[in-house]
Parts: C-alpha cells; sequence; structure tokens
C-alpha cells in the first residue's frame, strides 16, 4: 500500500472513497461539510438533525456521492468534542475507519485533512488506519488475504505548507505501525512455530535488513556466562535457551547506551507449578516483551534516532519435566546471588535478572526492561493500563509524559522496604515469589537485586499485550502496546 501526500479541496479528489473528520454537532460551522450537504441535496444536515450522525467519537456514515463528486464515497468519521480532541482522536477515528467495509474494498482511499491538523495528528492518523486493518493470517488458507483491495491512501491538505509538512509526517506514523504490527506478529506465532532458537533467527534477519549488530549466544555460551537462573527456567524443555544481543548506535560513539530488556519466554505452561488449562493457548505470548524490545530498536534504526541503544532478550520455553526446576531448589544467578525457587511459574523474573545483570557490561545510562511478568498486574490497573516501577525520578516522569502522548497508559507503583523484606529467604540470598500480596511490586523488588547503580524502570504489560474483544486501533489479539510508548520515550529522550 502507498502512502501519498498531496494539496487540493475535497470536491476535486477523483478516488474511490473520501474519509472527511468531523467534530462532535458541529455542522453549522464547518465549511466542508456544508459544501458536501449542498452537493448532495441536504443530505448531510439531514443526518445531523436525524441524529443518525452527529460527529460524536468513533461514529462513522458512509455517503454515496452519485456521480455530485469526482469521489464515489464520503465516510464521516466522527471526533468527538472538540474542546477534547487530540491525537489519539484521530489514531481511533481513522482505526475505526480502517474496518468499514467500503473502506477496505476501496482501491483508493483519500483522508482530506480540513482542520489545520498538526504533524503528531497526521502521524495518529496513519498509525491508526494501518494498525487497525491488521489481521494475522499466515496460518489461515483460502482467499482471505483478498478481501482488502486498497493500493493507496492519500492525505490530502487545502494548505500546501501543511501538505509539504506531512510527508515527513506519513513516514513515522508507517514506520512506528509497522514495528508494532511486527511485535503483534511475533507475539501471535505458536509456540511450535517461534522457539527461542527461532526467535533468534528472527532477531538476527532484522539486524541484517536494518544495519544493527547482532549476537546470539546459544546454550553453551549461557553457560560460560553463568546465567544460571536462565538455564534453570530452560532445563525443562527440549527447546533449548539463547541470549540475543542487538546493537544500534544513532549517536555519538562515546554516548553510554540506553539498554532494552524484553522478556523471552516463548511458552509458559507454568513449569512443575502447572497453570490451569483455561486460557494456557495465550501463553504463546509470553515473549511479547522481547518482541516489543525488537520492534523498538529497529525501528530506532530506521527512525535514525540519535541514541546508543543495546537490547537484550532472554529466551527460553518453561516445560514441566523429569529434568525441569522444582518448587525448593537453589539456584544461583549470573550476578552469583541464590534464590530458592517457591513458583517455577514465576519465572519471567528469573531471566529477567540474568539480563539486568549482564546489562552491567555495556556501564549504560539508563535500563529499561518491559515483561508479561505477573498475573496480580490485573488487579493494579486492570486491563487499562501498565504498572510501572523503578528508582529514578526523572526516567519515571519521562515515561508517564511518552505515556500521555502515545496513549498508551502507565501508573508509578511504590518500591518500600516492606516489598524488599517479602522476597528475602531464609535459606538462600532471596526467593522468587514472595506471594499473592502485591506481587506485580514484589517481582519488580525481586529485579532490583540485579540492577546496577543506573536508572531503571520496569514495565508490567501482563494484562494489556492481548486484547480479547477489539478496540479502534487494537484488533482482537496481540496489542504491540508498549512499541509506541518506548518510540516516543526515545524520540525525546533527554539525559538523565
Amino acid at each position: 500500500m502507498k502512502l501519498i501526500s498531496g494539496t487540493g479541496e475535497f470536491t476535486g479528489i477523483d478516488t474511490s472513497t473520501i474519509v472527511l473528520f468531523c467534530f462532535e454537532k458541529d455542522f453549522a460551522a464547518d465549511r466542508d461539510l456544508k459544501e458536501l450537504n449542498k452537493r448532495l441535496n441536504g443530505a448531510v444536515q439531514s443526518l445531523y438533525h436525524s441524529g443518525e450522525f452527529e460527529g460524536k467519537r468513533n461514529q462513522t456514515f458512509v455517503l454515496h456521492t452519485l456521480n455530485n463528486l469526482k469521489a464515489g464515497r464520503v465516510v464521516l468519521a466522527g471526533l468527538g468534542e472538540k474542546k477534547k480532541v487530540d491525537d489519539d482522536s484521530y489514531r481511533q477515528a481513522a482505526g475505526t475507519i480502517a474496518r468499514v467495509p467500503s473502506v477496505k474494498k476501496s482501491e483508493t482511499l483519500a483522508f482530506f485533512l480540513n482542520k489545520n491538523e498538526k504533524e503528531s495528528a497526521v502521524s495518529a492518523i496513519v498509525e491508526g488506519f494501518l494498525l487497525g486493518r491488521f489481521d494475522m493470517k499466515d496460518y489461515k488458507t483460502g482467499d482471505d488475504n483478498k478481501n482488502d483491495l486498497t493500493r493507496s491512501v492519500s492525505f490530502i491538505s487545502g494548505n500546501a505548507r501543511l501538505s509539504r509538512a506531512y510527508g515527513k509526517a506519513l513516514v513515522r506514523g508507517e514506520l512506528i505501525s509497522e514495528a508494532v504490527i511486527l511485535a503483534r506478529r511475533l507475539a501471535a506465532h505458536p509456540g511450535n512455530i517461534l522457539t527461542p532458537k527461532a526467535f533468534a533467527s528472527e532477531a538476527q534477519m532484522l539486524a541484517k535488513k536494518h544495519s544493527l549488530k547482532c549476537t546470539v549466544l546459544d546454550e553453551k555460551q549461557i553457560r560460560e556466562e553463568k546465567m544460571g537462573a536462565l538455564l534453570a527456567v530452560a532445563q525443562g524443555s527440549e527447546q533449548p535457551p539463547r541470549f540475543v544481543i542487538l546493537e544500534y548506535n544513532g549517536g555519538k560513539k562515546t554516548d553510554k547506551p540506553i539498554v532494552l530488556i524484553g522478556k523471552g519466554i516463548t511458552f509458559d505452561t507454568g513449569g512443575i507449578s502447572l497453570k490451569q488449562a483455561a486460557d494456557m493457548d495465550e501463553m504463546k505470548g509470553d515473549m511479547t516483551g522481547g518482541a516489543i524490545m525488537l520492534a523498538v530498536i529497529t525501528a530506532a534504526s530506521r527512525l535514525k534516532l540519535p541514541l546508543h541503544l543495546v537490547t537484550l532478550v532472554p529466551l527460553a520455553e518453561n516445560m514441566p519435566s523429569g529434568k525441569a526446576t522444582r518448587p525448593g531448589d537453589i539456584i544461583k544467578s549470573r550476578k552469583g546471588k541464590t534464590v530458592e525457587i517457591i513458583n517455577t511459574d514465576a519465572e519471567g523474573r528469573l531471566i529477567l535478572a540474568d539480563a539486568l545483570d549482564y546489562a552491567n557490561k555495556f556501564h549504560p545510562q539508563a535500563v529499561i526492561d518491559i515483561a508479561t511478568l505477573t498475573g496480580a498486574a490485573l488487579f493494579v490497573l486492570g486491563y487499562a493500563g501498565a504498572p510501572i516501577l523503578g528508582n529514578n525520578k526523572r526516567l519515571m516522569d519521562a515515561l508517564k509524559a511518552a505515556a500521555h502522548n502515545s496513549a498508551e497508559k502507565v501508573w508509578e507503583m511504590p518500591l518500600w522496604e516492606e516489598y524488599r523484606e517479602l522476597m528475602k529467604s531464609s535459606i538462600a540470598d532471596l526467593k522468587n515469589s514472595g506471594g499473592r500480596p502485591a506481587g506485580t511490586i514484589t517481582a519488580a523488588a525481586f529485579l532490583e537485586n540485579f540492577i546496577g547503580d543506573w536508572p531503571w524502570a520496569h514495565i508490567d504489560i501482563a494484562y494489556v499485550d492481548l486484547e480479547k474483544s477489539g478496540q479502534p486501533y487494537i484488533p482482537k489479539g496481540p496489542t504491540g502496546i508498549g512499541v509506541r510508548l518506548l518510540i516516543e520515550l526515545l524520540s525525546h529522550w533527554k539525559k538523565l
């Protein structure tokens, strides 16, 4: 699909379908709606008066022009109340439009930008449209892939100066969308396909394509690195672990890197502490944190961000077997700290512990990890946002600002001494579970033992990684939430 920016008036656009954005109850003040109403013999005014369309948030209506315009159809897309409209209003409207049947069957589509939209809003429209139309069809047979006929999408403004500026916004929106879709696709692959080895191969392929340095440690090299926590999680599976290291340097050679760590459990049965059968199929997505960080570093390279980044993805499959780690076992992490295994289903923090310690090799300016880590996250923020924890106020504030701008919500939780006490073991240095109380926070308190002397942030995406029903630009399935958040953070990065 080709994205094009241009200048003109909507009445002269020769395309299958035009999209007009509308504010709520704003017909009388909208010059283009009044012109459209005139051309369609009062049809638009009738819609507003009848209440069939009022410009409410994510409301749509398709009008056939019957040769009164060069375009065959006009789709009205509601943004909601004018004073409440932001970039995400456009993103949601475009995501809703993406799944309208007549839009999907339009060979050419044009968004008419008549509200003096900012570049960030145009980027949001691209994101909403591309993400809203995403459909994982890799394992489907038949003609399903022929349903979407759109060959080109134009973004037309009546203002030539704005139209020229929109070109960069289109590129940015498309690159960000492709990064989110990469994360979604990886998270959607089943565990029998996307093994630790297959994930590592995907990382190598993407590194070659996007000029990244890539190193993959195999099981022998992981053992040489003394990553006992990662090995303990992997030992029950026939699939050997991997440890992926990706590097991008678009800044100065002397810049210390920002290290991005993503959990990469390619399938999580819970191990000996076996999960319930209901919804266990969703555990193929327990590598979503790794997928997000892979997507973020490839997007950073494509966007040419002036930063030095390192991505670490520890990869393993958590399975029960005669070789599997048992509750009550004691293991030794790369850092040398011993850990009593209370629950083998608290495995994500173990592989992250070795990765956090490995990050010290790079003398980082900051470290951020992201993971589908705790079931307890459901009882913190539900499905609406991700809990975050960390040790640096400026980093936390930057994450919150990025969350606001990207509409990927986060909320900071405290790391009090009481939570740290819960993670101490009577027979080892630490235990890997503090029980049900404050489980999201105690997991972060465990991870804190493995960080170095640098700013650190932890993001728990356990209940925002999967959409069960479907939202405007987040269809049912893996969400990719975290990609846009971190790209926004890194795009405005300031040294801490």
